[in-house]
């Protein structure tokens, strides 16, 4: 049964992050990889919030396996965070590499962090 949330919710977390990856992207025009860092910084702050509310209580165990394994796991993508911080340098972007990086770093803390405080704020 607990696998069946995982795979459910990674059937939408996947093409949710292709379609924000896609609609950030041809809006921005750059080489900077905005769509990637919008997902993961969006799957953060999902994340924060969940685990916040089973923490608090208010939600199950089961909602965790849907939400964050499933659908946080397949939105956000370390594998394809770190690809295009390497193109950027192998291209001659260090600059934006290393603010890839530790951009994508310091927003995914800050937006778990915020998404903590959201749950804490509504169930505790």
């Amino acid at each position: 049964m607990n696998w069946l949330l995982v795979v459910a919710g990674a059937m939408i977390g996947a093409p949710l992050r292709y379609l924000t990856d896609r609609a950030v992207q041809a809006r921005q025009g750059t080489a900077f990889p905005w769509g990637t860092l919008t997902v993961n910084v969006a799957g953060c702050l999902v994340l924060g919030v969940v685990t916040g509310a089973v923490a608090a209580g208010a939600a199950s165990p089961h909602t965790q396996l849907f939400l964050g394994t499933g659908l946080c796991g397949a939105l956000t993508t370390y594998s394809t965070f770190s690809y295009e911080t390497l193109r950027l340098a192998e291209d001659g972007a260090g600059f934006s590499a290393v603010a890839n990086a530790a951009g994508s770093v310091a927003a995914g803390l800050g937006a778990a962090f915020i998404g903590v405080g959201v749950a804490e704020a509504l169930w505790l």
